[in-house]
């Protein structure tokens, strides 16, 4: 079910809102889940959708929660992204299209992704 920005606006924090719907990004080491090392999985906060393990995260030292697969590869989305004088890989939740963060080539096996994402995108649930 997709929803209207006012329900996002209504539903979200400011920053989660800025964050999703408008492709915004949290500043490095202020998110909830940069420094977060609990059991359980991570969601997509505007739809719940699945997107990353705990399993897969890793401290890439940016700030940021980093991962270096997604939970599954269906749920994300992968969009060319030229904003800011850079040619970055950006990804969105594959169902409601939020902005999640970015992915790069220089994470650890056995992948070699970094995902990194926006704490703001994210929602927690332990196992």
């Amino acid at each position: 079910m997709k929803k209207t920005d006012q329900e996002y606006q209504q539903e979200l924090s400011e920053i989660s809102y800025r964050v999703t719907r408008q492709a915004a990004t949290e500043r490095p080491f202020t998110g909830e889940y940069w420094d977060h090392w609990q059991k359980g999985q991570y969601n997509c906060i505007c739809c719940n959708t699945p997107l990353f393990q705990s399993d897969s995260k890793f401290d890439a030292g940016c700030g940021w929660p980093s991962y270096f697969q997604p939970l599954e590869a269906k749920n994300i989305d992968e969009h060319r992204d030229i904003t800011h004088g850079m040619i970055r890989t950006e990804v969105r939740c594959s169902q409601c299209e939020a902005h999640l963060g970015h992915v790069f080539e220089d994470g650890p096996a056995p992948t070699g992704l970094r995902y990194c994402i926006n704490s703001a995108s994210l929602k927690f649930k332990s196992d």
